[in-house]
């Protein structure tokens, strides 16, 4: 049976005479071999202030190159790929809560104007999950790459609200890289605030360093 996803993606790598994204060999979007590499291998983690976080890939090799490129390169047809090992920790994680609202963090307008899309809600929507929109950002925050746990904290901390809760509602929260937890936290300060039940949250991928702490690179 043919996979029409792959071979479209194949098609579109050709005519844009694209390279693999995990180890450059020409002429194909991702080859087998990489693919491969993008079968769901869930980690488990938790955010400074104890919640539970699960990643469908350590973001290392593959994984990194593949998100790197989606978010510096526009290369959105790895999205579908990345959306498949994110569906996986996300059917994991909605098994326990079925109800749950699936909340993206919400992405800078810097970040979106330069990109034309978020990227946590691409990859949401590449596994087959509708981003509920509660949060938004009251300010713009710096680049977290560069900044440890404390700084992190602090450059999040109040940067975002939730829309109220009509009704007492189950959420997770979803982002693409989770590192130290400073950004999820502070989701769910706000999701809490408003009146949501903050259930854990889901990232496609968790960094390898610190297992006990963990946090987005998120702009």
């Amino acid at each position: 049976m043919v996979d029409w996803a792959v071979l479209a993606d194949e098609i579109a790598a050709f005519v844009l005479s694209g390279c693999c994204a995990g180890c450059d060999v020409p002429g194909t979007l991702l080859c087998d071999d990489c693919r491969a590499e993008l079968v769901a291998r869930p980690v488990h983690a938790e955010t400074s202030a104890g919640m539970a976080v699960l990643a469908a890939l350590p973001f290392r090799g593959v994984a990194a190159r593949c998100l790197r490129r989606v978010k510096e390169d526009g290369e959105t047809l790895l999205a579908r790929p990345l959306g498949a090992a994110l569906a996986d920790a996300t059917a994991r994680v909605l098994a326990v809560h079925p109800e749950a609202l699936a909340v993206p963090v919400p992405t800078g307008a810097a970040a979106f104007r330069r990109r034309g899309y978020r990227v946590p809600e691409l990859l949401m929507r590449r596994a087959g999950l509708v981003p509920a929109r509660v949060l938004t950002q009251t300010r713009r925050t710096a680049d977290q790459r560069e900044l440890d746990l404390m700084q992190r904290r602090e450059n999040v901390a109040g940067s975002m609200r939730a829309r109220h809760a009509r009704a007492a509602r189950d959420v997770v929260v979803f982002d693409d890289v989770v590192t130290t937890g400073a950004t999820l936290d502070e989701a769910a300060r706000a999701l809490t605030a408003a009146g949501f039940r903050v259930r854990g949250a889901v990232a496609l991928a968790a960094t390898p360093r610190r297992r006990e702490s963990r946090e987005t690179h998120h702009e």
